[in-house]
């Protein structure tokens, strides 16, 4: 069994390699933090975090709806504050499916499971296709704001829809599935064909991405 993982969810959906800061500054969440450090092998300083589906990520404003699958943790920096709150660096590593939250303690804990992907080859046709799209896609977005991920991509296939994924101003609905298939290369090409969704958007409303027109307010005046 996997022991009972520290959980702290946030209103974001956070991917496997991702370097994550946190404020924590809730005393529930306080206590996670000092539970973490206080463990001597740095590769053990891990909790966890899923995305909320609908709530508040802190405060007492009534019940959480949380996501399913989420990312383990890993603390690679923290400073405590002179009023005990902490800024902590975190990197993502590996995911796993939350099934249920024990929330009677100084923090939340997870029963959770660890999530692993299928081996299945990935065609190079698949890794091509993901890395031409993107490519498009952020000349596309250079004219009307500052250029996303100007270094060069992986090409290992799981590294590499991560990498995508976690720089690309995507929807949150279209992030959490990302994160929950399994599958590398349909997961490639759930985000190639995402990038190629954007395009067709962007070349109706050109003066924003498709996931802006999404949060934008619109009047029907």
């Amino acid at each position: 069994m996997t022991p009972a993982l520290p959980m702290f969810p946030l209103n974001s959906v956070v991917f496997p390699t991702m370097a994550v800061p946190l404020h924590v500054f809730e005393e529930r969440y306080r206590a996670l933090v000092r539970r973490v450090l206080a463990e001597p092998d740095p590769a053990r300083r891990v909790f966890g975090t899923v995305a909320i589906r609908e709530g508040y990520e802190v405060g007492e404003h009534g019940k959480q709806e949380l996501y399913r699958v989420g990312c383990r943790l890993q603390v690679t920096d923290a400073t405590e504050h002179s009023d005990g709150s902490y800024d902590v660096l975190t990197i993502a590593r590996d995911r796993f499916r939350l099934h249920g939250m024990d929330v009677s303690g100084a923090f939340p804990l997870g029963d959770i499971t660890d999530l692993v992907d299928r081996r299945t080859a990935v065609p190079q046709r698949v890794i091509d296709g993901a890395i031409e799209a993107f490519t498009v896609y952020r000349g596309a977005l250079a004219e009307i704001r500052a250029e996303l991920h100007t270094g060069s991509l992986p090409r290992d296939p799981v590294y590499l829809a991560w990498v995508l994924a976690s720089v690309s101003p995507l929807t949150f609905p279209d992030r959490q599935s990302l994160l929950e298939e399994s599958d590398p290369a349909e997961r490639l090409r759930m985000i190639t064909g995402l990038f190629r969704d954007e395009l067709r958007a962007m070349s109706v409303i050109a003066s924003l991405p498709a996931t802006d027109v999404a949060r934008t307010g619109w009047s029907p005046n």
